[in-house]
């Protein structure tokens, strides 16, 4: 039964197998191991995978008749491999068991999100009522962020005998997740070698196949009751034979510790010598999982979001998830945000926009981790600027997916699995990932109170994405405006205007009023820094007086479009036909991906009033109110209550959610209008991967945007809470659904600030030790100061 702290799936079906992997996936940041049987190799129900953060893989490949090539985060060796079967006493050889085989009578795998750790617990019985009660264990180090262990326990019921076991690494793994990638090349693993080691340790290194990433496993197995090993090597996989006694009361155990260590690592060492090292010096299981548990229980204190109810037992798992694909560990690695963690193979582990939606929430928590994000970026700036120069522009464009170099790594082409067509890609067109790192660095500077950052690679980021905007906008003399043309907004569904030879389209809202806001805030950091700075920024990115003083301009006379009373997603967008959204659900049910329904039937989805996920609504998810109608009044334009709530309602009609990230801006959106569907949409963001509301996606990957995003619906959405250097900002609203709460977070360096909700009010208090008085503001710019060891209550608005 699943509890507050606890994940369980009771019983095997098949076809849920890989969403449970997905789900139970053991990770620390450095690497993760999906929750796939030990018994099982890859195959159409189980996908057994490891991956490391950051390490990719280029190939070619042959799609509709052209070469084209991707960069895959790559499925390195299986270190799981542990199979079993009965030996009973009448000279018989039982079957390799597996959860497929059919004398398997029960089933149960439990997730301890508090401790880390995946149980899973079987039985099989035969026709002779022999049973064999199986139950493993399995972690990985959040600690000793190289190491994971499994130990499998074997019991006899009815009868005695012996249990072959066979306990390995497997170096025969390609990359074939995704059943619309499988006509690429999946082959990133090559010149592998196999060896034994001191004291038996087995040993797996190999390399990828085009950036030459060496990693290397070590593998210690110890068995109870002692026993005669046979080992066998192949190219590709070690593996040791036992032959073990068992009988009732007598039960066989077999413990696996794994290291694994690459080329990467620092400090650069040989990581076949360090793999052997580390796994021969680490302590036995048992140890490893206190210190392991131990690792977890600081984790949580800093991590702590308390909310009750079933709610608050998904968002632990959601804030699992999160930690451990970017826990402590990932300050020290060069990664960025993997869109479907390091859960999968999904969008190839690119880097995205999705820090978008869990930079809130880390920075708040943990801000190293936030710091190291930014310092991805930071070092892929010399690959925007090259890109941004090779389009014609100025200053730095970042590619819409990222991967080991910074490169524009989106695909050329995609497959659209309900007509099987290959069809272009044109999504490297949303330039806006530029604002998003743009807007993160900004807010983690306001937040942390990190000038040294902020002043430092954070300038670096932000003019250099500021010039981009002020080159990429053309002034359009009949509207007295600049224009951004050639762009496709969040809403990815439209990508050109109908009958159009060249993609893109023009004045996308978003892309155009946050291309304002960067403008605004590069100036106004430009203004902060110290002469010297000034001066070495002007040099090195070529600014002159006459640049800034047309950001100025820019920044004030960006073009953004209206029709029928609300904010236009592009120039155009009141031209197209509006779609019968009635007979569409009527005759295909699930139209999330209408895109694909469409284009399957011979139509486009560029002719309609009919988008994706949030555009234009994006705003009000990255903006305040007060914010906002001061961007669109910068602008030149009337902006109030009434227009937006007109917005809101406009494009909810028009949308179909085939995004994860859709439910969750929509919920946030219409929690802060306190709007009365606001908590279906919260719901269905909660839901996106516990119950795969994608239909199938989950099971490639989680959706790592969508689940830090509702972390940050608690943390920000609900409370209104902002950083800035005056303090922190209240402006709570309610929503009935989630009255009771509680989380901490990190402002300015102060750890261990408590924010407390009850029905009808907010508490905040402040530690004692090392505590300092924290300035609130709140609504109506009332300002107030929480002294250190107080705790101070505020009522919230009513509905």
């Amino acid at each position: 039964m699943t509890t507050d702290w606890t994940w369980v799936y009771d019983g095997y079906d098949p076809k849920q197998e890989r969403l449970r992997e997905a789900l139970c996936t053991l990770g620390n940041g450095y690497f993760a191991t999906r929750g796939a049987g030990s018994e099982n190799y890859a195959g159409p129900v189980h996908y057994p995978g490891t991956y490391v953060a950051g390490c990719y893989d280029r190939s070619e490949s042959t799609v509709a008749g052209r070469h084209v090539w991707n960069e895959d985060l790559v499925n390195l060796p299986n270190w799981l491999p542990l199979r079993y079967r009965c030996l009973p006493g009448d000279n018989a050889v039982g079957d390799w068991l597996t959860p497929d085989h059919p004398s398997l009578r029960h089933y149960r795998a439990t997730l301890d999100l508090r401790a880390g750790i995946l149980v899973r617990q079987m039985l099989f019985q035969d026709g002779r009522g022999r049973r064999l009660r199986v139950t493993q264990t399995r972690f990985v180090h959040m600690g000793d962020p190289h190491l994971a262990g499994q130990r499998t326990t074997l019991r006899a019921y009815g009868w005695s005998g012996s249990v072959e076991v066979e306990s390995g690494l497997d170096g025969d793994i390609t990359n074939a997740g995704v059943a619309r990638y499988r006509e690429l090349n999946g082959c990133h693993l090559s010149r592998h070698e196999t060896g034994v080691g001191p004291e038996g340790t087995l040993w797996l290194s190999c390399s990828t196949a085009a950036s030459d990433v060496r990693v290397s496993m070590a593998l210690r197995t110890a068995v109870r009751p002692s026993a005669e090993r046979h080992t066998c090597l192949t190219a590709a996989a070690a593996t040791d034979t036992y032959r073990l006694p068992i009988s009732r009361g007598k039960p066989v155990t077999v413990v696996k510790t794994v290291a694994l260590h690459t080329s990467p690592d620092r400090p650069a060492e040989d990581p076949l010598r360090d793999a052997i090292r580390h796994v021969s010096v680490a302590p036995g299981f048992s140890d490893l999982l206190v210190s392991h548990r131990a690792a977890w229980s600081r984790l949580w204190r800093q991590a702590e979001l308390d909310v009750p109810g079933d709610a608050g037992r998904i968002l632990r798992l959601h804030l699992f998830h999160v930690l451990q694909t970017l826990s402590p560990h990932t300050a020290d690695l060069d990664v960025g945000v993997p869109a479907r963690g390091l859960h999968g193979e999904a969008y190839r582990g690119h880097v995205f926009w999705d820090e978008l939606f869990v930079m809130p929430y880390l920075t708040l928590h943990f801000p190293e981790v936030a710091r190291a994000l930014l310092a991805y970026r930071h070092r892929r700036l010399p690959q925007a600027a090259a890109a941004a120069a090779a389009a014609g522009r100025q200053g730095a464009m970042f590619p819409w997916q990222s991967a080991s170099s910074g490169r524009e790594e989106t695909q050329e082409f995609h497959l659209n699995p309900r007509s099987g067509r290959w069809l272009p890609d044109h999504s490297h067109l949303q330039r806006h990932v530029g604002s998003a790192i743009a807007f993160n660095v900004w807010r983690y500077g306001e937040a942390t109170g990190d000038d040294g950052f902020l002043h430092g690679p954070g300038a670096d980021l932000l003019l250099a994405i500021g010039q981009y905007w002020g080159s990429a906008a053309t002034y359009d003399a009949s509207l007295g405006r600049y224009r951004i043309r050639g762009v496709v907004g969040p809403d990815e569904y439209h990508d050109r205007y109908p009958d159009a030879q060249q993609p893109g389209l023009d004045d996308n809202a978003y892309t155009n009023v946050t291309a304002a806001w960067v403008l605004t805030r590069a100036l106004d950091l430009f203004g902060r820094l110290l002469p010297a700075r000034r001066a070495e920024l002007s040099e090195h990115l070529s600014l002159h007086d006459e640049e800034l003083e047309r950001w100025e301009d820019v920044s004030r006379n960006l073009h953004v479009p209206f029709h029928d009373g609300v904010v236009s997603q592009f120039d155009g967008y009141g031209d197209l036909s509006e779609l019968d959204w009635g007979a569409y659900r009527s005759r295909y049910i699930d139209i999330r991906r209408l895109d694909r329904i469409l284009e399957a039937e011979g139509d486009s989805v560029n002719k309609y009033k009919a988008s994706k996920q949030a555009d234009a609504l994006m705003l009000g998810y990255l903006f305040p109110p007060g914010e906002l109608s001061g961007l669109f009044e910068r602008l030149g334009y009337r902006f109030d209550d009434d227009l937006w709530r007109r917005t809101v309602a406009y494009y909810l009609a028009r949308t179909s959610h085939g995004s994860t990230l859709s439910s969750l801006v929509h919920g946030w959106v219409l929690t802060r209008l306190k709007g009365p569907s606001s908590w279906r949409y919260c719901e269905e963001a909660l839901l996106s991967d516990v119950a795969d509301v994608q239909g199938g996606t989950t099971g490639e990957g989680v959706h790592l945007g969508a689940m830090a995003g509702t972390l940050d619906l608690v943390q920000r959405g609900i409370t209104g809470i902002e950083s800035g250097p005056d303090g922190l900002t209240l402006d709570p609203v309610p929503l009935r659904e989630l009255t009771r709460f509680s989380f901490t977070v990190c402002f300015r360096g102060q750890r261990g600030i408590r924010v407390k909700a009850r029905p009808g009010r907010l508490g905040i208090s402040v530690p004692a030790a090392r505590g300092i008085p924290l300035p609130l503001i709140l609504p109506g710019g009332r300002r107030v100061t929480v002294p250190a060891g107080e705790q101070r209550w505020y009522r919230l608005p009513g509905p």
